[in-house]
């Protein structure tokens, strides 16, 4: 296990896949709390360890993919309303 880091920065723990496999949990735990983990495997790859958000969930969603779809296409056709930055509020009903 390598850690990097300084007194004002925030630490990365580089660590064997081996190591990984052996104490997944641990590392697991980890990466919840926001630290860097890489996963080193071999002399050339290496993986980030990082939780996925709801954000990526729901890009990864094929419905909402081919909702981005269409509106890109209404987008391309001309078919979109230009808002005001003071009309945002009443818009949205705030």
């Amino acid at each position: 296990m390598y850690i990097f880091g300084t007194q004002n920065t925030k630490f990365m723990l580089i660590i064997s896949s081996r190591e990984f496999r052996e104490k997944q949990k641990f590392y697991f735990d980890l990466a919840d709390k926001n630290e860097q983990i890489i996963v080193q495997r071999g002399k050339n790859r290496a993986y980030a360890l990082t939780p996925i958000t709801d954000t990526d969930r729901y890009f990864a969603n094929p419905e909402v993919k081919k909702r981005i779809r269409h509106s890109i296409s209404q987008v391309a056709k001309g078919m979109l309303t230009t808002v005001k930055k003071e009309d945002i509020d009443k818009l949205l009903g705030l």
